[in-house]
């Protein structure tokens, strides 16, 4: 089957630089990353934090480069000629064309079973909860005795000891040897961890060696170990190695220390910061003393100003009883003097308030006499017109010309006869006198 990447779907070239990008692009989906094993050669630290070299063996070899975001993470530097086991990426540096492996990690060569045995051991153990912070015990602040489980000729023996002396001299140091290098060394390791805590005769112990390999540290990567640390009834600060290694130790122990030495320094309090404190705690409570003297002295001082004679006690109070009633009879007084003030106040207020009733009556008395005339002139000229409208109505009166010898005439509805042309002959007319009526017969009637 052919690579649709190398089909020749067109005619026209293509630059360079797209070639080298499908080949790279073909390499790294071609293969997912692998670990490959071989020789360091031609190695550059790069300023920028790089590393350049080539991996080779005896019969080819091939560019690396590991970026200084991965390199910084491993926990031993390599050298030219050394022997290693690198975790890839296969791949391809554009703008060379130069074929190359990213290196995502490395290990020293001959050494991945051993690695790997030990991160499945410690993701065994930190499942199980046996790395929990919670769980660890605290160190005490003032050991009363220190247990030291080491080899009796390790060097790391004599620095314990020697940090402790210097440190603290009095603390009695209880040894526990065993061998902490070569075959069935756990074993005795976890033996005697078992017995310091059996018998309960240390406060704190210490589990030290010197550096060395991974080889050489590897008792202390056994899982008997860790499991007799962790049912430990004593804390344990494990000083394994340098301050690069790290063992399953390391993370079971109660506290780990860098170095045996440094071991020692946590186990045991310094007795010269421990004399500066205490001088340190000596001056402040001397101070404080005298400064807690003087209060008191002060207060002392208080408390006998303040004590009298019963006699002159009765005779200030007296005074002082006096001085109130005086008060009390000034209060008195004033309250007198601010009412009769505010009754003098308020009877001037309704003095003023209260009406003159003498205008007043004397404007009653002139507005009912210009009332009297004004209703009899209103009266005397509603005469005069009502004798005006009476003349005049009495002049209009039908019984005035009635009485002056006419008649009215009305025909037989009753309606007024103005007309001759509105009666016919034969008809009755009723005349009206000015007294009395009488009915006629309409005989002839004349134009």
């Amino acid at each position: 089957m052919t690579n649709p990447v190398f089909n020749r779907v067109e005619e026209q070239a293509i630059p360079i630089s797209e070639l080298n990008r499908r080949a790279r692009a073909l390499l790294e989906n071609s293969f997912p990353p692998l670990w490959v094993s071989g020789e360091i050669s031609n190695l550059t630290q790069h300023a920028s934090g790089h590393w350049y070299f080539s991996l080779k063996d005896e019969k080819a070899q091939v560019r690396c480069v590991m970026f200084r975001h991965r390199n910084q993470y491993l926990d031993f530097a390599p050298k030219e000629g050394m022997q290693v086991e690198a975790r890839v990426l296969v791949s391809l540096y554009e703008p060379r064309g130069d074929f190359q492996l990213n290196v995502e990690t490395m290990r020293p060569g001959g050494l991945g079973a051993l690695y790997e045995a030990f991160a499945k051991l410690k993701t065994k153990l930190e499942a199980e909860g046996l790395f929990d912070p919670a769980r660890k015990r605290e160190l005490p602040a003032f050991p009363q005795q220190i247990g030291i489980i080491t080899s009796p000729h390790a060097a790391a023996l004599r620095d314990v000891l020697t940090t402790l002396k210097r440190r603290m001299p009095t603390i009695p140091v209880v040894l526990y040897p065993t061998p902490v290098q070569g075959k069935g060394a756990s074993l005795q390791i976890a033996q005697a961890l078992k017995t310091a805590g059996a018998r309960k005769e240390c406060d704190v112990l210490i589990l030290c060696r010197g550096g060395g390999s991974i080889e050489d540290l590897w008792e202390f990567n056994e899982e008997i170990v860790a499991r007799a640390m962790v049912e430990s009834p004593i804390p344990i600060i494990c000083g394994v190695g340098h301050e690069t290694d790290f063992t399953i130790a390391d993370f079971a122990a109660s506290q780990r220390a860098p170095t045996p030495t440094a071991a020692a320094e946590l186990a045991s309090p310094n007795r010269t910061d421990l004399a500066h404190r205490l001088t340190s705690i000596a001056h402040r409570m001397a101070h404080h003393a005298a400064r807690t003297v003087e209060t008191r002295m002060q207060h002392l001082d208080h408390l006998s100003k303040r004590l009298v004679h019963p006699g002159e006690r009765i005779q200030h109070q007296r005074t002082q009883l006096e001085h109130l009633r005086q008060r009390l009879q000034r209060a008195v007084q004033y309250g007198q003097e601010i009412r009769v003030w505010k009754t003098q106040q308020l009877s001037g207020r309704l003095t003023h308030a209260l009406p003159d009733l003498a205008p007043l009556e004397q404007r009653r008395t002139h507005s009912a006499t210009r009332l009297a005339l004004v209703i009899g002139n209103r009266l005397a000229s509603a005469k005069q017109e009502i004798a005006r409208l009476s003349a005049s109505l009495a002049h209009l009166n039908p019984q005035s010309t009635l009485e002056r010898g006419y008649s009215i005439a009305r025909d037989e509805q009753g309606r007024i006869v103005r007309d001759s042309d509105t009666i016919k002959v034969g008809s009755g007319v009723e005349l009206t006198f000015a007294a009395g009526a009488a009915t006629t017969k309409v005989i002839s009637i004349s134009g």
